[in-house]
């Protein structure tokens, strides 16, 4: 498929309840309105394709640059490739959900997360801390520095009650992700989630929401899912 048919296919899969409900959490014009789930035949026809994903994300259409982090080769991404997406993804679900992700799977991963978590501007530092979640939530134990991932922990614990709204609740999933897919430092993470105990998180337009990381892992302890890892990070 070229981009012209991709474009098509898109807006083709696209609803009004979709695109308002994507409106609703910050997207802007031009969007269609596609479910993810939707995505996925034309991801298994096309596979991975740099260029086309390149042509997608430069759309400023929010399903285009959505499906163009489902269809990228990460490791074909620098890291000046990476800040250049970041740099358009002007709201969460595009820095978390799509940058954020394809970064994931690049072997540059922690490097680039690295430098936007100590970025001081807001989705870029959400971006990175969901970096880590991904990563921890689906690599091996034994890739990771376990003095660094501690470090990390320590900086959360000291700065999410005076970060902006976005980057608390990604290192409230932080929290929780180390608790539950990273065993060495399980115990440790519990101890951090109960030291931050309950943030309330403003949204703009929307009553605030209530992050509780001590709840999340006990859930999920309840569940006996110590150790968790998903098989798949992109869709």
């Amino acid at each position: 498929m070229n981009f012209a048919q991709v474009m098509n296919e898109l807006e083709s899969l696209g609803t009004e309840r979709t695109k308002k409900l994507y409106l609703g959490n910050g997207a802007r014009e031009p969007l269609f309105g596609v479910a993810t789930g939707a995505m996925k035949p034309m991801k298994k026809l096309i596979k991975r394709n740099q260029p086309l994903a390149e042509e997608l994300y430069a759309t400023g259409n929010y399903d285009a640059m959505y499906f163009a982090g489902v269809i990228a080769d990460p490791d074909a991404m620098t890291a000046e490739d990476f800040d250049r997406w970041m740099e358009t993804a002007y709201f969460y679900m595009l820095s978390d959900y799509v940058v954020a992700v394809t970064l994931s799977e690049a072997s540059i991963a922690q490097e680039v997360a690295d430098t936007w978590i100590e970025s001081g501007e807001e989705l870029k530092r959400s971006a990175g801390w969901s970096t880590y979640c991904c990563l921890l939530g689906n690599r091996k134990d034994e890739e990771f520095d376990v003095e660094k991932i501690s470090r990390l922990l320590d900086v959360v614990k000291m700065t999410i009650h005076s970060a902006p709204p976005r980057a608390q609740s990604s290192m409230n999933n932080f929290v929780y992700t180390v608790a539950i897919s990273f065993v060495p430092l399980h115990e440790k993470a519990l101890e951090v989630s109960r030291e931050i105990g309950q943030i309330e998180l403003e949204r703009p337009g929307k009553k605030p929401a209530v992050l509780d990381a001590t709840a999340t892992i006990e859930k999920w302890m309840t569940r006996g899912k110590l150790g968790f890892k998903r098989r798949y990070v992109r869709c």
